[in-house]
């Protein structure tokens, strides 16, 4: 089963990627000019749209929850890479350059999956992708909460471990979304 898991984050991620580096052609690296709680915000909006859809049973603007998991992952490696480049690196970056910066924040957090999917023994496809969405709600009030402190904390983990969190969340939904579609 956990290499089932493996495929199937690589096919999301791959998926993902697909959509990052497409956007990147269209928009450029505008996305570099947020600093990190204004990427935070942006994931917010999208989980709690997300939310709200599951909500209500309906939604009025197009954008699939799907759509919207997609965006949450991107959102989260655009953060990550904000994270280990430094201020006097460039806005402007080309697609070359960010595709090997996306491959190793996805490796590293497929990698923590690999250690916690050991640990909880794929426990995540008995949840619901409702509990995901809290779950991934919760941790972005987490970072908030961290950069509200200037990154400091007494025992918890960084906005590092957060961000890969909501990414494996969000690999997860996405991927029992894909069963139960048509």
């Amino acid at each position: 089963m956990k290499n089932q898991t493996y495929r199937e984050y690589s096919q999301v991620i791959a998926r993902c990627k697909e959509v990052f580096l497409k956007k990147t052609q269209d928009y450029g690296t505008a996305w570099r000019i947020l600093r990190l709680p204004s990427l935070t915000d942006q994931i917010f909006i999208k989980a709690q749209r997300i939310r709200s859809i599951q909500e209500k049973g309906t939604q009025q603007v197009q954008d699939s929850i799907a759509d919207e998991f997609i965006g949450i992952i991107n959102y989260c490696v655009m953060a990550l890479i904000q994270l280990d480049l430094t201020d006097d690196q460039p806005l402007d970056m080309s697609v070359e350059e960010l595709e090997p910066m996306y491959d190793h924040m996805a490796t590293e957090t497929l990698e923590l999956l690999k250690s916690k999917n050991h640990d909880y023994d794929e426990a995540w496809r008995d949840m619901r992708v409702s509990s995901m969405t809290d779950i991934i709600l919760m941790k972005l009030l987490r970072t908030k909460q961290i950069e509200d402190n200037q990154g400091k904390t007494l025992i918890s983990e960084g906005v590092k471990a957060n961000y890969q969190d909501m990414i494996n969340y969000s690999v997860f939904s996405l991927i029992k979304l894909s069963v139960h579609s048509p």
